[in-house]
């Protein structure tokens, strides 16, 4: 095998590996609740962006409608997400943390944020400015 193919093997496993890494409590306390990955994201990005629709919400999630359906309508029923309708436009559904949900959301995301601080704090700040370019370029959306 190559060596830079060897190289981009060893990529591939440590994002793999650092990504399991980063979710394995909050998915340990998600199962006990059973919940799921998706539920900590879908808590997550309400939470960064309350009263969001949930249009918006597909578009900064990279979602279909279908796959956001059925974990929304979970959380909505177990009391950790409200909905609300648009005053202008009672056609668009509105949506937020409640209080539960965003003790939940914090308890989850906070793991990983002590984590990266604890990594970046490691690596120093070159390397985690380089970590950072490398997950923006990651981020694009880029044809091959």
């Amino acid at each position: 095998m190559p060596k830079r193919q060897q190289e981009l093997n060893q990529a591939l496993e440590s994002m793999h590996f650092g990504f399991r890494a980063m979710t394995y409590q909050p998915d340990q306390r998600l199962a006990r609740l059973g919940l799921a990955r998706i539920h900590h994201r879908l808590l997550y990005f309400i939470g960064r962006n309350p009263d969001c629709s949930i249009n918006e919400l597909l578009k900064i999630m990279g979602i279909t409608k279908q796959y956001l359906h059925k974990p929304l309508k979970k959380l909505l029923d177990l009391g950790y997400v409200k909905q609300k309708t648009d005053a202008a436009d009672r056609r668009i559904r509105r949506l937020r943390l409640s209080a539960k949900g965003s003790k939940l959301e914090f308890e989850l995301s906070e793991v990983q944020r002590r984590r990266f601080a604890h990594i970046f704090e490691q690596a120093g700040p070159t390397a985690e400015k380089h970590w950072r370019q490398v997950m923006a370029l990651l981020s694009e959306e880029i044809e091959f």
